[in-house]
């Protein structure tokens, strides 16, 4: 390992985070022809074929996924201890990459362009579905930057922030037959729901490698809750993955949907559906952002935290 060439780990680590030699090679400005001797010097090296190529790009072994963190961490320490001390926002052109459900993206991205579009002109962001990639592993990896949702459960290895906390709300058609009255318990029990989960987990969470997300966005318990005294069950007729298809499904429809205050609140304020507070005490839910420790002192991650920080809603939903 005296001879191990720094170049070689770089390349692993940027097939490993694209899944590509093409990809790849771009981000290392090496030529693919390059980056496939690079990898032949390496599994050569260590004696093991680290990726397979496959339908689905290159699918790293499990020697290649024990190394990647460390391999990351490593990278990461070298260009902490030669890299630049400061980090210039006016002048970078980094990459930077955010994991996010449409939701995510609604709520806080918008004020974050018009943010950066002035502040870091150079800088280019790439926003990875949250609910369709193994996320703990991207971050692990340094493909994910930063990871935006409601998480429990966050390993040692990754931090967090709350960027805000939020509660279920009630939307429902602006065309609606109840569009103009005030919703009670036993009017909205007579109505079929609509409520959106980004995955097929029974108690309404994911964990992967340490890491529990939530991917039932709604408070099933205080619903069910709520409809037991009165002696109702919840008829939810559709369960679906996409927050911002809400105001589409519910056209036409005597559907409501519950869903994310934030997200209530836009729809309403953009004319595209009524939202109101449930006729129930929902419970406020939080909302983070999560990294990997290896980029908490990064002076460019740091201002990225800020950023995001800066452009998250306020707590404080104020009702329609």
């Amino acid at each position: 390992m005296r001879n191990l060439d720094l170049n070689l780990l770089r390349v692993f680590d940027a097939i490993i985070r694209e899944k590509n030699v093409l990809r790849a090679s771009e981000v290392v400005s090496l030529s693919p022809s390059a980056v496939s001797h690079a990898l032949s010097r390496l599994r050569a090296l260590l004696n093991d074929e680290l990726f397979v190529r496959t339908t689905n790009g290159m699918e790293p072994t499990v020697r290649a996924l024990e190394m990647a963190p460390l391999v990351r961490d490593a990278l990461v320490a070298i260009e902490r201890a030669v890299g630049p001390r400061e980090f210039d926002a006016s002048h970078t052109n980094r990459q930077f990459c955010i994991a996010a459900t449409d939701h995510m993206t609604a709520v806080i991205l918008p004020n974050f362009l018009r943010a950066i579009s002035t502040i870091a002109p150079y800088a280019n962001f790439t926003v990875l579905p949250a609910s369709r990639i193994d996320l703990t592993a991207q971050i692990d990896v340094g493909r994910v930057d930063i990871a935006l949702g409601s998480f429990s459960d966050i390993p040692h290895r990754l931090r967090e922030q709350m960027l805000f906390k939020e509660h279920d709300m009630m939307v429902i058609d602006k065309n609606h037959s109840l569009a103009d009255s005030k919703i009670g318990l036993d009017a909205l029990s007579n109505l079929p729901l609509l409520v959106v989960s980004t995955g097929s987990s029974e108690d309404g969470e994911f964990s992967e490698r340490g890491l529990t997300r939530r991917t039932e966005m709604f408070d099933r318990n205080a619903l069910t809750a709520a409809f037991a005294s009165i002696g109702k069950h919840p008829d939810i007729k559709m369960v679906q993955p996409h927050f911002l298809a809400v105001p589409s499904l519910l056209s036409g429809t005597e559907m409501a949907a519950i869903v994310p205050s934030t997200l209530a609140n836009l729809f309403h304020q953009s004319g595209v559906a009524c939202a109101s507070q449930l006729p129930w005490q929902a419970p406020p839910r939080a909302v983070q952002m999560v990294w990997h420790e290896r980029h908490t002192h990064d002076p460019g991650h740091s201002w990225l935290r800020s950023m995001l920080s800066n452009a998250a809603p306020s707590s404080q939903i104020v009702e329609p």
